[in-house]
């Protein structure tokens, strides 16, 4: 995979609760955490005309999702409501390129594209600490703590969210090969990945209490392909809004992951899977076709010894880790070399394979269902505990908790037991400026020099107030390559107002 296609971002989705209410509206909840973010009126700046959700990348439109029904209950509730949709979304582009909203139900924060993983983990951080920053402004206006906030995949009741990781990928793959490489490893990504959980949940029968898995996820998976992302969950999302030239580009958009905690884990998550696109691009993916995959990501997840194994179509039953050893293998014979990251993904994904093996005590702090579980069991141990009950349901929760005088991951953190891959100063550099090298910097600089100029803004490109009755359009397509990154970051450096950034169209 050409360099120029290494862009990737994360959208999370966060649990919100309000601890001084029974009966919380997490509607009204969560528009009103995002609104806590501006000073003044919120004024409306996403354009949501780009969006389809129906076109699906095997070559089809669906005729309609099984979302499409709960979305026609959303609106019947919000016409009860004194506020418009777009009130109700309160969509925000941010200072560094980022996207906040309410995803009706939970606030979400979407990173701006990324081209590294040290600048990836540092935007998803950024998000964690501007998320919270909102809920502190919320709850001084309160008068007291109530609004709190998870970065996890789960309410515990039946109902899951995302964290949603996407890459952009060369439309020339066809997506078959897409889908035979990546749905093995996506299966067995969760051993590094995975943010641990108690219990086993379904959305149709609820929470059961009672032992541990590796993924939150994982339960709410129930096709391997397909395009909803609320019901029929699938392993590999087929949904085709590539937000970028549709000629040249896919964009992968995976609703299968956990939400982390761990610095590291993100890095391995994402950093693994482009390694496996680059394995694909050039046709070297190893070949692991299961026999029932949302069955096989289950039982992985179900089993934090790793000593399950499931069937293949053809070959002997592997586990998930011998799964992640024939994809490493494969990456480690096509791609050692190739760059510092590449080389620096590779060490690290041989070193937790092993040590998930051998020693997966030094993995505290490293990955999230390692370090949970272990936290977890100690507590266990000490009040004599069985997995069902409540009090650790409890604690899971505040492993996820952002705000760090409650989070107990935060709290291993602070303690010196996160692994870092960032530093303070790159979190606060990422909550004020997008990457240099991506259009989700040159989102950022049009957000804090043009601001107040920008009429409508979509990924693929940012609309100004009209001159002399002509929209002004500068036009973020084909903005995928460093060298065109680079080109418009200097015109909009050298402009003093924005009638001298001379890439703008007009229509």
């Amino acid at each position: 995979m050409s360099t120029s296609l290494r862009l990737f971002g994360l959208e999370t989705e966060y649990g919100i609760t309000r601890e001084d209410q029974r009966d919380v509206d997490p509607v009204v909840e969560s528009m009103e955490l995002v609104r806590a973010h501006i000073h003044g009126e919120f004024e409306q700046q996403w354009d949501y005309r780009g969006e389809d959700p129906h076109a699906d990348q095997r070559g089809f439109r669906v005729s309609g999702l099984q979302q499409d029904k709960e979305e026609e209950e959303f609106v019947q509730e919000d016409a009860l409501r004194s506020l418009s949709f777009y009130e109700m979304k309160s969509d925000l582009i941010l200072r560094n390129g980022a996207r906040f909203y309410n995803d009706h139900t939970h606030p979400e924060y979407s990173t701006p594209e990324c081209r590294t993983l040290r600048d990836l983990v540092a935007h998803d951080r950024a998000g964690e600490r501007i998320v919270q920053q909102a809920a502190d402004r919320r709850n001084r206006d309160l008068g007291s703590p109530a609004v709190q906030l998870y970065k996890n995949n789960t309410d515990f009741h039946g109902h899951s969210y995302g964290c949603h990781d996407n890459y952009l990928v060369a439309r020339a793959i066809p997506f078959s090969e897409l889908q035979a490489a990546l749905i093995p490893f996506l299966v067995s990504r969760q051993v590094i990945a995975g943010a641990g959980k108690i219990g086993m949940e379904k959305q149709e029968q609820g929470y059961r209490p009672g032992g541990f898995q590796l993924s939150q996820r994982a339960d709410f998976m129930e096709v391997a392909l397909g395009v909803d992302t609320m019901f029929n969950r699938s392993i590999l999302n087929t949904r085709d809004e590539p937000h970028a030239d549709r000629e040249t580009y896919r964009r992968l958009h995976l609703i299968v992951g956990d939400a982390n905690m761990c610095e590291y884990a993100t890095a391995l998550k994402i950093g693994t899977t482009r390694l496996v696109l680059d394995l694909i691009s050039q046709h070297v993916a190893p070949v692991v076709e299961l026999e029932n995959p949302v069955q096989a990501i289950q039982a992985f997840s179900r089993d934090p010894e790793l000593k399950t194994v499931v069937t293949r179509t053809h070959g002997a039953p592997v586990s998930a880790c011998h799964i992640q050893a024939l994809y490493l293998d494969a990456a480690q014979k096509a791609l050692a070399g190739l760059d510092e990251e590449t080389d620096w993904i590779l060490a690290e994904w041989e070193r937790v394979l092993t040590l998930l093996e051998q020693d997966r005590r030094a993995l505290v702090g490293v990955l999230d269902w390692v370090t949970k579980l272990s936290l977890l069991e100690r507590f266990r141990q000490e009040e004599q505990l069985e997995w069902s009950d409540p009090w650790l349901v409890s604690l899971d929760l505040e492993y996820h908790n952002v705000n760090p005088e409650r989070g107990l991951y935060l709290g291993v953190e602070a303690e010196g037991q996160g692994k870092r891959l960032c530093c303070e100063d790159d979190i606060l550099m990422a909550m004020n400026e997008g990457p240099a090298d991506t259009r989700g910097g040159i989102r950022g600089v049009c957000v804090r020099r043009f601001g107040p100029q920008i009429q409508a803004v979509q990924w693929e490109r940012i609309q100004f107030t009209p001159e002399a009755g002509r929209s002004q359009i500068l036009d973020l397509n084909h903005a995928v390559d460093p060298t065109a990154v680079k080109a418009i970051r200097s015109a909009l450096d050298r402009a003093e107002n924005l009638s001298d950034v001379g890439m703008l169209s007009t229509r």
